[in-house]
C-alpha cells in the first residue's frame, strides 16, 4: 500500500445549502493560475499533489452529480463537464485524473440500488475509476456477496479514490467461467460479467504509471484485488455494453434530478469530449503567448501577432476548437434534455448519435492542435518541458485511449447505422 492508499478521506458533510453551478466553475477558475505552475511537478509525481486534492474537496468538487439525498449537489453533469473543461485547459493530467474519478458518481447513482447508494456515498465526496472492460474473476461467497480477484488497469483517479468500479467474468467454484444454460443444461454464449463497486479498504493501488509519452500525471495507476469482498448489492451481473436505460434505472425513481436515467455510454463519450476541448484550449493559450513573445523568422522579424501567415493560422485554428467546444455544448445539453423526457426517449440510437457528434468535435479540435498549432509554433516552442509540447504529448495519449481510438470509429459507427437505417426503412 502506498502513503495516499492510507490517507484519512474525511468524514461527510453536508453540501452547502445556497452554493450554485456558477460559483463551483468560478472556483475551477480560480485555480487555473497554480495548476498551469505546477504541471511539471504533477507529471513527475504521477498524479496531482495531496493539497489540490484537498483543495477539490473543499470546492465540492467531488460531490458535483453525487444525489442530494447523500449530501451531494446533484448538479446537471454538464456543471461538472464545465468544471472538467476548465481543469483540463489548465492541466491535461489534473482534469483527465479529477474527471474519470468524480464522473461517476453520476454512474452509480443512476444504475445500482437504494442499498449500494446509501453506503457508497455515505462519505459525500465519491471518487471512483471506472473500468469498463472485464478483467479477473468473481466468484460467490458463502454469505452471498462476491470475492474478487485480479487487476484492473488504466484506472484514472486510482490515487484519491473512494472505491473502484470494475467488470469482470463470474466464475464457479473450480474457477470456470460460463455463459446462460442452454436447453440440454450445457452452458453457451459469452461468459456471464459481473458489474462491481469495490472500497478502498478491499484493493491496493499499484505504482506502475507515469512512463507512458503524455498524461504522466493522470494517476491511472492499475489496482489489485486479492480476495477482496464485497456484499450481492455491490454487485450487478451484466455486460458492460448491454446496458439500457430504455425501461428506466433505479436512480430515475430515487431522485429528483432525471440525469440518473441518462444512458452511461454517451455520458462517458461526452467526458472525453470535453477533456479533449479542453486540452486544445490550453494549447492555444500556449499559442498565444508566443504571439506576443515570438517574432518571424524573415524580416522585419516583427511579432507574430502582426504577421499576415500567423493571424491566419490563429483564426483557423481558434475557430475549430471554437467550433468543437460548441458543439459539445451542445451534446451536453441535448443528454440533458434527453434524460428529462419521459422513460424510453433515450434510445440506443440516440445514445450512439450523441457519442458519435462527440467524437468528431474532439477530433476537429485535435486537428487545430496537430496540424497548425503545433507545426507552426517552431521547435523551441515544442521542446520537452514547455507547455505546447506538454499538451501534444498529452493530446497524443488521450487519443490512444480505447474507446476513442477503436469503440467510437468503429463499433459505434456500425450499430448507429443500423439503428437509423432500422428505424426509417420505408
Amino acid at each position: 500500500m502506498t502513503t495516499v492508499d492510507n490517507a484519512v478521506r474525511g468524514a461527510a458533510t453536508p453540501s452547502e445549502p445556497e452554493v450554485t453551478p456558477a460559483v463551483l466553475i468560478e472556483r475551477a477558475r480560480a485555480m487555473v493560475p497554480a495548476l498551469v505552475a505546477r504541471q511539471h511537478e504533477t507529471e513527475q509525481r504521477s498524479y496531482y499533489a495531496e493539497d489540490t486534492h484537498q483543495a477539490f474537496r473543499d470546492a465540492g468538487f467531488y460531490r458535483v452529480t453525487v444525489p442530494k439525498r447523500y449530501g451531494g449537489y446533484e448538479f446537471g453533469f454538464d456543471t461538472f463537464l464545465q468544471i472538467v473543461m476548465t481543469l483540463t485547459r489548465a492541466c491535461a493530467s489534473t482534469g483527465w485524473m479529477y474527471c474519470l474519478g468524480a464522473a461517476h458518481s453520476l454512474f452509480v447513482g443512476s444504475m445500482f440500488g437504494e442499498k449500494a447508494q446509501a453506503e457508497v456515498f455515505s462519505a459525500g465526496d465519491f471518487i471512483a475509476p471506472l473500468v469498463n472492460a472485464p478483467h479477473g474473476t468473481a466468484r460467490r461467497a458463502e454469505d452471498g456477496g462476491w470475492i474478487l480477484d485480479g487487476v484492473w488497469r488504466y484506472c484514472s483517479g486510482a490515487p484519491y479514490a473512494t472505491h473502484l468500479i470494475g467488470n469482470t467474468v463470474i466464475v464457479d467454484e473450480d474457477g470456470e467461467a460460463g455463459g446462460e444454460d442452454g436447453e440440454d443444461g450445457e452452458q453457451v454464449g459469452p461468459p456471464r460479467q459481473l458489474l462491481f463497486i469495490a472500497p478502498r479498504d478491499q484493493w491496493e493501488m499499484l505504482d506502475d504509471w507515469g512512463g507512458q509519452l503524455g498524461l504522466k500525471g493522470s494517476g491511472s495507476h492499475s489496482i489489485r484485488i486479492t480476495g477482496g469482498r464485497i456484499p450481492e448489492h455491490f454487485g450487478i451481473e451484466v455486460n458492460f455494453e448491454e446496458i439500457s436505460v430504455t425501461e428506466g434505472t433505479p436512480g430515475r425513481d430515487l431522485h429528483e434530478h432525471p440525469q440518473y436515467g441518462g444512458a452511461p455510454a454517451s455520458s462517458m463519450a461526452l467526458e472525453g469530449g470535453h477533456i479533449a476541448v479542453g486540452m486544445c484550449q490550453g494549447a492555444l493559450d500556449a499559442y498565444t503567448e508566443l504571439m506576443f513573445t515570438r517574432t518571424t523568422i524573415l524580416p522585419p522579424f516583427g511579432p507574430r501577432a502582426e504577421d499576415p501567415d500567423f493571424l491566419l493560422w490563429y483564426g483557423k485554428a481558434s475557430g475549430m476548437i471554437d467550433a468543437a467546444e460548441t458543439l459539445v455544448l451542445a451534446a451536453s445539453r441535448r443528454w440533458q434534455e434527453l434524460a428529462a423526457q419521459p422513460v424510453g426517449a433515450f434510445t440506443a440510437e440516440e445514445d450512439l448519435r450523441i457519442a458519435i457528434a462527440v467524437r468528431e468535435a474532439a477530433d476537429l479540435a485535435w486537428r487545430a492542435v496537430d496540424e497548425i498549432l503545433q507545426p507552426t509554433a517552431g521547435s523551441p516552442s515544442v521542446r520537452e518541458g514547455t507547455r505546447l509540447e506538454r499538451v501534444w504529448r498529452d493530446l497524443s495519449t488521450g487519443r490512444t485511449h480505447v474507446s476513442s481510438a477503436v469503440l467510437l470509429t468503429t463499433l459505434a459507427n456500425r450499430v448507429y447505422a443500423q439503428l437509423r437505417l432500422m428505424r426509417v426503412r420505408p
